[in-house]
């Protein structure tokens, strides 16, 4: 699947609900916290923060996939093609980091 059928789908999934997409700061509030999440699983995983005994490993897979989920909802309220912006953004990698680091042979 690639990003505009996600961003499809999603578009989907939210309309069949009355209200809809979340408000901007809304949404963005809910990035940060799934962000959150991930980096909490992170720091148990690669950290110093080992987890407790009887709290169960997460789902690191999962953790993103939330993450993509709003970054689409995003995207799709505020009219922006996804597929787009990463073709842009690669391109300003392309031209601004193509020295920066050592290349494999």
């Amino acid at each position: 699947m690639n990003i505009r059928e996600m961003q499809q789908e999603v578009d989907r999934w939210i309309s069949q609900f009355e209200e809809g997409y979340w408000p901007p700061l809304a949404m963005l509030a809910r990035l940060i916290e799934e962000v959150g999440e991930l980096a909490r699983e992170v720091n148990h995983r690669f950290g110093t923060k080992p987890k407790k005994p009887e709290e169960p490993e997460g789902d690191l897979a999962l953790e993103l996939g939330d993450i993509l989920f709003i970054i689409i909802c995003y995207a799709n309220a505020l009219g922006i093609d996804l597929e787009q912006a990463f073709g842009k953004v690669m391109d300003k990698y392309r031209q601004r980091d193509s020295h920066r680091w050592t290349r494999k042979e």
